[in-house]
């Protein structure tokens, strides 16, 4: 595809978020007026894509010859739909622009999401269609995913505000008599929550060999490791929040007797009713030990899971997260330096009232053999960029207890 064709493309993609944000904002009028925009440029793409003869006539030559298939406008099936995206990343290793045939499957493949632009790229960059996106999506859903217990909210600008309102569940309407004037309440109180979605990426490695592996084998590849990472970033992003709206309140936890008073006194009943713990090896090994006054154990089997989860009281399901994803605060002598014991982190409270997830729902990869040591050892880097925002709502929702172990010196 030539660059002006490109151009035209992030255009269109752009205008959509654009037509998206609009609608959103309320702007009706504004809405049909970028809509209009994006019709005119969607015609001046498709005028420009007719008249570029030289590559429909090769794209005409493999379809006689059967290397190449008509997509005709129409949404290619699955396994198409890979084979050309992997086609297109090939094409970034190799620095040559991407067959035009492949390039249509690419684009009837993409939603609203923009493509990324040219600043600072070599070779050659491309959004990730919503059907790969989804395998991605699927693949990185575990019970340690913590994206699943927050509230997300998928967005289609950088930057935007929510206003929450405080205490609504506790403000009551009046009485109003038959036929009498409806009395003034209270102005509610709205807390403004500001998002700003941020970049976060890394780079994966590939080996030559593996460039030459099927188009199935190569997405299946690249979509674990996409996963992988983008469940470890998510996950870091909402204990960093978690930990940020709960320092210098943390609760001591010591027996049976302090987890109570944290379901039952310090979390609102509505809260308490939906909520779930959070912990990691260490915090969920006490957990598990705790016995009741008839010699009992107080976690127990979940019903509804054919894994191996397990309930708090019989009512509150308990996510273990790894000791690395989820570090317990060392405790340190006075010298500074021997540590004499741990605090283990306990969450407990409803992470979807807590914590909002803003979502931009743009994976974006670019290609580039150039990076250093990769040249001499046969790899190509492929650079993953996923972009959200998390931002803490309701503080009063989350309670973070502290489990104390004192090492043996």
């Amino acid at each position: 595809m030539n660059k002006e064709l490109q151009k035209l493309l992030r255009q269109i993609n752009d205008k959509k978020n654009e037509v998206k944000s609009l609608v959103n904002d309320g702007k009706l009028d504004k809405a049909r007026a970028a809509k209009e925009e994006l019709k005119a440029l969607q015609e001046k793409f498709d005028l420009l894509f007719d008249l570029d003869e030289e590559e429909h006539e090769g794209i005409e030559d493999k379809v006689s010859r059967g290397t190449a298939k008509v997509i005709g406008g129409e949404k290619a099936d699955k396994k198409n739909l890979v084979k050309s995206f992997v086609n297109i990343i090939k094409a970034g290793f190799l620095h040559v622009e991407p067959d035009e045939a492949d390039v249509k499957v690419y684009k009837d493949a993409l939603t609203s999401d923009a493509t990324p632009n040219d600043e600072g790229q070599q070779g050659i960059g491309v959004t990730i269609p919503e059907d790969i996106r989804t395998d991605i999506i699927e693949l990185r859903r575990s019970s340690d995913n913590l994206e699943q217990y927050v509230n997300v909210e998928g967005v289609t600008t950088k930057t935007g505000t929510r206003n929450i309102e405080v205490d609504a569940e506790s403000t009551p309407f009046d009485n109003v008599d038959e036929a009498a004037d409806f009395p003034e309440m209270d102005e509610p109180v709205f807390e403004p929550i500001e998002y700003k979605v941020k970049k976060k990426g890394g780079i994966l490695k590939m080996t030559a060999e593996l460039l030459e592996d099927t188009a199935a084998n190569i997405m299946a590849y690249i979509n674990k490791w996409i996963a992988k990472k983008t469940k470890a970033t998510r996950n870091a992003m909402i204990l960093k929040v978690l930990n940020t709206m709960t320092v210098g309140k943390e609760v001591v936890v010591s027996n049976l007797d302090s987890l109570k008073d944290i379901f039952n006194e310090q979390l609102d009943p509505a809260v308490a009713a939906t909520s779930i713990v959070i912990t990691n090896q260490s915090g969920f090994n006490f957990l598990d030990k705790l016995k009741d006054s008839d010699g009992n154990y107080i976690l127990q089997k979940d019903p509804t899971l054919q894994t191996k989860g397990k309930l708090l009281f019989g009512e509150y399901p308990i996510v273990k997260l790894s000791k690395k994803t989820l570090k317990s605060k060392q405790i340190l002598a006075e010298d500074g330096t021997t540590v004499t014991g741990y605090k283990h982190p306990v969450f407990c409270g409803d992470l979807k009232e807590a914590i909002t997830l803003f979502d931009r729902n743009v994976l974006t990869i670019d290609i580039n053999d150039k990076g250093s040591g990769m040249w001499e050892k046969d790899l190509t880097g492929i650079k993953v960029r996923d972009r959200f925002d998390v931002q803490p709502v309701d503080k009063g929702a989350v309670i973070k207890g502290e489990i104390t172990e004192v090492v043996n010196g």
